[in-house]
């Protein structure tokens, strides 16, 4: 059985919520799921997983409490395992909507992990068709994992 560790940041619950929403969707499939808050997890704690997902809220930056983390897991070495992020902005914030999203995204893909989907930007809250996105990026890491341990 896959495993997969979500990690999240959030100040408003809303990134909270769309860690809920991917770890739900990626246990539907058949994945064991361990769901951490960013400042209880380590970036070391993704090499017992086979799908690294990271949700990071975002004020137009990298969240306070996950500069630590984004360094840290630079350093990693992640190779065979499967990445996505995914996390909620404010549009107000521009041309920095979800920018930690993207920064995650590069971190991980410097550990040598493999993205198995496309990033995903959700605006506030996760509304019906935020949901059904994250379910399509579950879905996507889960088959790109498969493909990799075959």
């Amino acid at each position: 059985m896959a495993k997969a560790l979500v990690v999240y940041a959030t100040i408003t619950g809303n990134n909270e919520d769309v860690a809920d929403i991917i770890t739900d969707a990626l246990e539907d499939l058949g994945v064991e799921v361990d769901e951490v808050e960013m400042t209880m997890a380590d970036p070391a704690d993704f090499e017992e997983a086979d799908i690294c997902v990271i949700c990071p809220y975002d004020e137009g930056a990298l969240p306070e409490e996950g500069i630590d983390f984004y360094e840290d897991l630079q350093e990693e070495q992640l190779a065979g395992k499967v990445y996505g992020v995914a996390g909620s902005g404010d549009t107000f914030y521009g041309d920095d909507f979800c920018v930690a999203v993207d920064k995650f995204g590069d971190a991980l893909a410097k550990t040598g992990a493999t993205k198995g989907a496309e990033n995903v930007k959700i605006n506030l809250a996760p509304d019906e068709e935020d949901i059904q996105k994250l379910d399509a990026f579950a879905k996507q890491l889960v088959e790109k994992a498969a493909k990799l341990n075959d």
